[in-house]
Parts: structure tokens; C-alpha cells; sequence
């Protein structure tokens, strides 16, 4: 472990340095930086007015309540939203790697890893965590929830396991197109689409897709279980309550299982031979 903290640092030095970088080039231009935000923000708020028009004509949602619904979105939508910002600009990666352009990442002196990462480091990507952000204070504002420490604790935790477990997804996609060059698509189905997923409760589901978001891919760890334990409601499947304090070794797997997959995926690169 000690051997890989040098690593570590460079790693986040680098991607520090290049998000730096591409940040200042967006302030270049301050007002289409703001516009470019706002529409972010909207575009995402789109998904919450889905949710808020169903609400007019039915009461409750697979038996939960808007607010409760709102604290699903939410967290969902932050947890997503910091990974996306963190490490959405992994999608690009197959792009790389049908032109050639990695192999000049290949020689920088400095992990191919951040390097990806930071490329083109989107600071518009902000919206989406701020409309999450505001969406999750709504709910707990109009909940009812009869506080622990625990509770309290739980929500903070939730959106930094939970922007974990989609980082993971994000670099594991990727691992994955160094095989399969034309997969961003399939990438954006677990993560895009994983977000989507979770911003419902999981009663709306079939049980066998509620068994693969928590067994297979452990999306249910992002907001689902610890959500339900600050709710109070039953969990699916029957599942333990102590499941709820799982997110940060789920997540702490996620990424371990996601450095072994983009290690591989990196190996056996090949170039493009051009």
C-alpha cells in the first residue's frame, strides 16, 4: 500500500493540474460559462418535472410520497452529478482508442488514469449537482423524519459513497472499451441510465431487476438502502437493515474491482499501429 501512495499523488497532482487548466479556459468566457450551466441545470430538471406532473394525478408513487421520492432523486442526482464531474470525460476513452490519440497520453509523464479523467473537465456539470442539491433539500425540509446521529450522519454519506460507486462505473466502462471501442453507449446505460433507475423507488420495480441493481451492480448501495434507513421504510427483498451502513465498503470494492479493470483494459492496449 505504501509503494502506491507516490503514485496516488501523482495521479491526483495531475489531474489537479489539467482540471486547473481546462477551468481556467472555461472562465475565459464567463458568460458562456453561465449559460452553458444553466442549461445543464435545466436539462436536469426535466427529469423532476417528469416526477411532479405523474404527482398530479396520483397520490403516491409505488406507496411513496413526493417528498420521499424527492430524497431518492436527490441523493441520486448529486451522487451522480459529482462523479459525472469528476469522471464523466471517461466516455471519451473509446474515441481515443479508435484514433490513436491515447498513445500521446501513453508518454506524458504522468497516469494515463487522470489524464482521461481530467480531459476537457466540464465545470457546466456544476448544474447538475446544484439542481440535485436543491431537490434533496426540499425533501428533507418537507420530511418528517425523526432524527438520529445516525440519520444525520447517513445522508452525507450516502452522496460521497454513492458518487463512488458511479466513479467506478465510470472507469470500469472504460476498461471496457479498450475491448469494445463503440461501447460508450453501453457505459452511459449503467451510469445515465443507473441514475434514471434509482430516482424511483424500488416497489415500482420487478424483484428480479431489484436483485441485479444489488447484487450484480450494486446500485441499490447508492441510495436506495441508506435512504430507506433514514425513511423508515421496509428495504426489498427482505434485505437486513444493517445493509444500510454498507455504501462506503460497497463503494471501496467498486473502486478497488475498477482499478484491476482499467489496469487490464490498459495492458492490452495495443495502439492503433497508424
Amino acid at each position: 500500500m505504501a509503494e502506491r501512495l507516490p503514485a496516488l499523488r501523482a495521479g491526483l497532482r495531475a489531474y489537479g493540474l489539467i482540471a486547473v487548466m481546462w477551468m481556467r479556459s472555461t472562465m475565459t468566457y464567463r458568460t458562456s460559462f453561465a449559460m452553458t450551466a444553466l442549461g445543464n441545470f435545466a436539462a436536469t430538471a426535466f427529469d423532476f418535472l417528469v416526477i411532479l406532473l405523474m404527482f398530479t394525478h396520483v397520490d403516491t408513487l409505488g406507496g411513496y410520497s413526493l417528498p420521499e421520492i424527492a430524497l431518492l432523486y436527490g441523493a441520486s442526482g448529486t451522487a451522480f452529478g459529482i462523479a459525472d464531474l469528476v469522471m464523466g470525460s471517461m466516455d471519451r476513452l473509446g474515441r481515443r482508442v479508435r484514433d490513436g490519440t491515447l498513445d500521446t497520453l501513453l508518454v506524458r509523464p504522468a497516469p494515463v488514469l487522470a489524464q482521461v479523467a481530467a480531459d476537457r473537465f466540464a465545470l457546466r456539470r456544476l448544474g447538475r449537482i446544484t439542481q440535485g442539491l436543491l431537490v434533496l433539500g426540499y425533501a428533507l425540509f418537507a420530511l418528517d423524519i425523526a432524527w438520529t446521529p445516525l440519520k444525520a450522519a447517513m445522508v452525507p454519506m450516502m452522496l460521497l459513497s454513492g458518487a463512488a460507486v458511479f466513479a467506478a462505473m465510470f472507469v470500469t466502462g472504460a476498461a471496457f472499451q479498450f475491448v469494445a471501442q463503440d461501447a460508450a453507449e453501453v457505459q452511459n446505460s449503467f451510469t445515465y441510465g443507473g441514475n434514471t433507475l434509482l430516482q424511483y423507488p424500488p416497489t415500482v420495480f420487478a424483484k428480479d431487476l431489484v436483485r441485479g441493481v444489488t447484487f450484480v451492480v450494486p446500485l441499490a448501495f447508492v441510495n436506495w438502502l441508506p435512504a430507506l434507513y433514514v425513511l423508515g421504510r421496509p428495504y426489498p427483498l427482505d434485505l437486513p437493515s444493517g445493509l444500510a451502513f454498507a455504501p462506503p465498503l460497497v463503494a471501496a470494492v467498486c473502486c478497488a474491482l475498477a482499478g484491476l479493470a482499467w489496469r487490464a483494459g490498459l495492458r492490452s492496449y495495443r495502439s492503433t499501429g497508424s
